[in-house]
């Protein structure tokens, strides 16, 4: 694909994946609500559905991350192709960790699981909370693999000047803001507001970013790029 399909696919893949994975994070929150274990998997046997509509949209935010993958190396391998690869590796890892959806898949079944080989009730709430736990440490860490990849790609695009100057300044500090912070949060180093507050810079990145390529979409690398004629848009 030319430079200029690739960037407008990753604008499009960057709003597609916004637009997926907001409802996607809500609406989980929404059907597993309650103070205790046994009172989100009530909760999540009496939203059933929207929990199995979050298991597609996970899928789509795991297809857009391997879009965002191949179309960011795309656009910036004629900068530094190890760094692009790199990137490219680390949004890959963050799509196939979404492939897997063995928290939301093994709370419906504790949730609505009947008969014989149900669980009797002191099993299942030890179950959900652990699997609770796993979904919520399975995000901080592809979230981590999310970062360490934007991060990349940020660095690539600005040092290419293939974007505005100050974008891709902003993604490239918003980006390694969350590596910073999420291992942290992984460790529980931190905990609280901050950990949502993090998000802010990049979030304003993809959403300024994602239009920016779908109109304008990216300038020949400054450095590579100019011995490279061929590639420009």
């Amino acid at each position: 694909m030319t430079r200029t399909t690739n960037a407008r696919i990753a604008g499009f893949t960057y709003l597609f994946y916004i637009a997926v994975a907001f409802p996607e994070m809500v609406l989980f929150r929404n059907a597993t609500s309650g103070e205790r274990t046994v009172e989100k998997l009530a909760s999540v046997a009496q939203h059933a559905t929207e929990l199995r509509v979050t298991v597609l949209l996970t899928m789509l935010s795991s297809f857009s991350a391997l879009v965002l993958a191949v179309t960011l190396y795309g656009i910036t391998r004629d900068e530094d192709r190890e760094l692009a690869m790199l990137g490219f590796a680390c949004r890959v890892g963050e799509g196939l960790l979404y492939l897997i959806p063995l928290n939301t898949r093994g709370l419906l079944w504790l949730a609505t699981a009947a008969g014989p080989n149900a669980p009797d009730a002191a099993a299942a709430a030890a179950l959900g909370n652990f699997l609770l736990n796993v979904a919520e440490w399975t995000t901080t860490s592809t979230a981590t693999l999310f970062a360490a990849g934007s991060t990349l790609f940020s660095y690539l695009l600005l040092r290419g000047r293939m974007i505005p100057v100050p974008l891709a300044w902003l993604g490239l500090a918003g980006s390694a803001l969350l590596i910073v912070g999420l291992p942290l949060q992984l460790a529980e180093f931190v905990r609280g507001p901050i950990t949502q507050l993090i998000w802010i810079p990049v979030g304003l990145f993809e959403l300024t970013v994602a239009p920016w390529l779908l109109i304008k979409g990216v300038r020949a690398p400054a450095t590579a790029g100019g011995n490279h004629p061929s590639q420009s848009p």
